[in-house]
């Protein structure tokens, strides 16, 4: 029998996962085709529409990680020669304009420090000048702790005929997101961060702007894969077979959205940003320092200093994980060896977690 270590998970993700998740993911393998499965696709739809608040038809679960959500969403939205205009503040920035160009995208780049959020007006007026086709920038961003507003862009965007993005992988069911109000066409998320659930899904949402678009392309999508114009009639239409969904881990993803719909979403945000705040208040009075912004910072990633004294941070990490089961994240890209990120996500949110957080630091540093 395999033997798997407990771990606190408070990284950037996975997060710690609800036991009742871990059961719904346990349950029965039934086919990918059983009208049963149908069924609980539909239930997955709504709940999604719901913690995404939109309308949008086309809302699914798409086989793979948030960068499959990231991929779907960039091959079939972006056609050779496309202006596509992406903000980079951080990792996960860079790998959309990766994921852009790809595509074929004529990729413009609004860059900001790490740990920061653009100005919406300058946003706006770059939006003016470029006329893109695509507009994308990072809700949440996951290696830097950054909150991106995005209230205020789509009118701009669609003035001119283009698409708003969102890559909300950390943010969704965690803080507040109105895709509908705000006008975004297209949403990417995943599994492991507030929902508390297993890696393996990207909850996914497009507008009709955005499924007109990827109806009458002049190009076939780049992934056959993620072609939603083949996927799309899986969950919606006529139900036809494109690949073998992952059914256990729909289960999965039914029972942590009934959770977080049970608990209540406003209910939700607020217990995420109270223990962002018993944390903070914490970690401060140790002496650590944000790096974030502290205007736009996310309650579910805190980005700190690495305390002066530290001489070989992931020999810390490695002993908060051997001697107290406890993970945090180092920094990414440019912030490696300089920052860590602990995540406080969905089930792990919780007072009890955070006393073990500061106890187990107290104990390392």
């Amino acid at each position: 029998m395999l033997t798997v270590p407990h771990r606190l998970l408070h990284g950037p993700g996975p997060s710690p996962v609800a036991p009742s998740v871990l059961e719904a993911l346990a349950l029965p393998c039934i086919g990918h085709m059983d009208p049963a499965f149908m069924g609980i696709m539909n239930e997955v739809r709504a709940m999604m529409q719901q913690v995404f608040k939109t309308e949008n038809e086309m809302t699914l679960a798409c086989s793979g990680t948030g960068s499959a959500g990231a991929e779907m969403l960039m091959d079939n939205l972006v056609e050779p020669g496309d202006t596509c205009l992406i903000g980079i503040n951080g990792v996960f920035g860079g790998r959309l304009t990766d994921k852009a160009k790809r595509a074929g995208g004529v990729v413009h780049n609004m860059n900001a420090e790490w740990g920061q959020v653009f100005d919406t007006d300058e946003i706006l007026a770059k939006i003016e000048e470029l006329k893109p086709k695509l507009v994308c920038f990072v809700h949440a961003e996951t290696s830097t702790g950054a909150c991106q507003p995005f209230d205020k862009l789509a009118e701009a965007t669609h003035k001119h005929g283009g698409l708003l993005v969102m890559d909300c992988v950390t943010s969704f069911s965690g803080m507040p997101l109105e895709i509908d109000g705000w006008g975004v066409d297209a949403a990417y998320s995943g599994t492991q961060k507030c929902l508390s659930c297993p890696p393996g899904l990207s909850p996914v949402t497009l507008s009709e702007r955005a499924m007109h678009k990827a109806n009458n392309r002049k190009t076939p999508c780049n992934s056959w894969y993620l072609d939603l114009a083949l996927v799309g009639n899986y969950w919606s239409g006529s139900r036809a077979y494109h690949h073998t969904a992952p059914v256990n881990m729909n289960y999965a993803l039914h029972e942590a959205l009934s959770l977080a719909l049970e608990e209540g979403l406003e209910n939700r945000f607020a217990r995420h940003q109270a223990v962002h705040e018993k944390l903070k208040a914490g970690l401060i009075e140790r002496g650590f320092e944000y790096a974030s912004d502290p205007d736009h910072s996310l309650p579910m990633l805190n980005l700190v200093k690495i305390p002066a004294g530290v001489d070989d941070e992931a020999a810390v990490r490695k002993q908060l994980l051997n001697e107290h089961h406890l993970e945090i994240g180092g920094g990414l890209g440019k912030l490696a060896g300089v920052c860590w990120r602990i995540g406080i996500m969905g089930h792990g949110a919780r007072d009890e977690n955070v006393d073990a957080i500061l106890t187990a630091l107290d104990a390392v540093m």
